[in-house]
């Protein structure tokens, strides 16, 4: 299939350090991809998280934070130092990033949806990267319930992506959680979800994250939907994605609609 335009979800454990630090040399190599995809006239938009965190660490407050007022502050905080470091390393590829906060009303389907897939579009065709992440100081319901992962998605939907990719700190989906089994098996690629799928992503998610493989595995159902397939690949090699697009899935390939037929 061909990809002209691309959703790419950076997780909190691909932007961060252990120690809570934004990890400048991951986020470097991820940026040169996108530079080499965007000169391949490929349209890039960008749903990170990672603004609780580092805020947190600013703050020098301890995770994980449990009061919603705390986590609100925090990714304010956060999210200033974020785009600093967005607008910095892709400024090194001349690259120009925007900044889009999404509340879940604005993607009801309504005048707000309308004017927000304007603004994507415009950003787009201006060869801008927007940045995209839920307006954390305004709405809870991402801080209590939600995760980046949907809200991946529903961007993959509202700008008609090609694929939507999740950088995360797996390799992919596993039969059986890898962190407790050794005898754990990649899965390399899904056409249905199934009840072993389902039940083999379930588990908490990591200590910096709001979700886990059960979020990624409801963010590909959302995006085929409008018949975007999702690849999941470890954020530390973000190489993988340029394999991707030449048909080799290093990681796992969620493909509802079996649009990568021979992969």
């Amino acid at each position: 299939m061909e990809i002209k335009k691309i959703v790419i979800k950076i997780g909190t454990s691909t932007i961060t350090r252990k120690d809570g630090l934004f990890n400048l040399n991951n986020m470097q190599k991820i940026a040169k991809i996108i530079a080499k995809l965007k000169k391949n006239g490929l349209e890039v938009v960008v749903v990170s998280s990672g603004a609780v965190g580092i805020g947190a660490f600013k703050l020098g407050l301890v995770l994980p934070l449990k009061e919603i007022s705390l986590k609100q502050a925090a990714a304010s905080v956060g999210q200033c130092i974020l785009m600093n470091h967005y607008a910095e390393i892709f400024s090194e590829h001349g690259l120009i990033v925007s900044q889009i906060l999404l509340t879940q009303n604005v993607l009801d389907g309504a005048y707000n949806e309308t004017n927000a897939k304007n603004t994507f579009n415009e950003l787009l065709k201006r060869k801008i990267v927007p940045i995209v992440n839920e307006n954390d100081t305004i709405s809870i319901k991402e801080l209590e319930w939600g995760d980046n992962d949907t809200l991946s998605a529903s961007v993959a939907n509202l700008i008609e992506a090609d694929l939507l990719v999740i950088f995360t700190d797996l390799d992919g989906l596993y039969n059986k959680n890898p962190n407790e089994n050794f005898d754990a098996k990649l899965i390399k690629k899904v056409t249905a979800i199934t009840e072993e799928i389902e039940e083999a992503v379930k588990g908490k998610p990591n200590f910096f994250g709001t979700g886990g493989m059960q979020t990624k595995l409801k963010a590909a159902k959302i995006a085929s939907l409008k018949r975007t397939p999702t690849v999941i690949l470890n954020g530390r090699f973000p190489e993988r994605l340029l394999d991707v697009l030449n048909g080799d899935i290093n990681g796992t390939l969620i493909d509802l609609q079996k649009k990568f037929e021979g992969v």
